[in-house]
Order: structure tokens, then C-alpha cells, then sequence
């Protein structure tokens, strides 16, 4: 039996308890990347996308990205070495797996897989923005967080990141 997910809550009392500073913004509900760009002004930092994937052995990738990143899934698997293409995760799979629901895809969801089984993959570019934001298990907030505390976030939860050049390019500016 499975736990129940964490609440935004007590991932923000994770967050305390190590010492990473966040900032987040409570807004309606986004549930694309479209939805979001209309915060734009409000919230500073690298706005983001997260692809929740699977491959053909079932293994699980989280690949979070800017969001206006080119991701070609096409050839995704062989630079990340998974077997055979991915196809995006199943709501129910990423309900019971990562904890959260479509539309609020993010990395703070690896604070429910206990199991470690998801495969964190950062690209690169995202990685250069000093600031980055994710939606803290819910999509009716956004939470601002350092690309080094995001980093020493997911290794807290047992999910050391893969820092890769997974984007064929970005529009837009640190």
C-alpha cells in the first residue's frame, strides 16, 4: 500500500528543514506551458517544462527543461541510454509513482518516489539560469527555488540528476 502524496505543505517543511531557500505565487490553475507564460513579469528565473517518459522496459525518466526547449523524442532514448523510444507516462503512472497529477509535472515530485524509481534528467541549458521555477506538487502555485538547492533537493530525496544537453536549442535569455 502506498503512501499518500505529500502535500505542498510538507514539501515546503522539507525544503526548511535543509536549508533551501523558496519563494512561491499562488495563482488559477495552469496546466500547459501556454497557461503559465501568462505569469511572465510575476515570477523571475528559467520557467520550465517537465516530460514525465517511459521506455520500452518500463523504465521512468523525468526530463525538465526550459520551456521553450526543442526536445526531440525521437532520438531521446539513445542519448540517454534507455531501451528503445519513449512514450509519455500514463496519469495513473505518474499519480502513483511521482504523486501529482498532469499539469503539475515537476521535480519536487521525486519527494514521493520513495522507491527511486524515476530517472532525473536536467538539460543543461535550463541550468544556467541561477533561479528556476517548478509548480510545488500543485498547479495553482509556482515555487522559485536556486538551481543548486534544486540540486541538493532531489539528492535529498535519493535522486541524483543527470545534467545533460537534452534541448536541440532555446529562444530564450539567462
Amino acid at each position: 500500500m502506498s503512501l499518500p502524496p505529500t502535500t505542498p505543505e510538507q514539501l515546503f517543511a522539507a525544503l526548511d528543514a535543509l536549508g533551501i531557500k523558496h519563494a512561491t505565487l499562488k495563482h488559477p490553475p495552469v496546466f500547459t506551458v501556454e497557461q503559465a507564460s501568462r505569469l511572465r513579469g510575476q515570477i523571475a528565473g528559467g520557467h520550465t517544462k517537465n516530460l514525465f517518459l517511459r521506455d520500452k522496459k518500463n523504465a521512468l525518466y523525468l526530463v525538465v527543461a526550459e520551456e521553450d526547449a526543442e526536445i526531440g523524442l525521437k532520438g531521446l532514448h539513445r542519448l540517454l541510454g534507455a531501451s528503445g523510444r519513449f512514450s509519455f507516462g500514463s496519469a495513473d503512472l505518474l499519480a502513483e509513482v511521482w504523486g501529482v497529477a498532469p499539469g503539475a509535472v515537476t521535480p519536487f515530485g521525486s519527494i514521493n518516489d520513495k522507491d527511486g524509481r524515476v530517472t532525473v534528467v536536467l538539460d543543461a541549458a535550463m541550468m544556467r539560469h541561477e533561479t528556476l521555477n517548478y509548480h510545488p506538487l500543485d498547479n495553482t502555485m509556482t515555487t522559485s527555488i536556486a538551481r543548486a538547492d534544486l540540486v541538493k533537493f532531489l539528492e535529498s530525496t535519493g535522486h541524483l540528476p543527470r545534467i545533460e544537453r537534452v534541448s536541440g536549442g532555446s529562444t530564450g535569455e539567462p
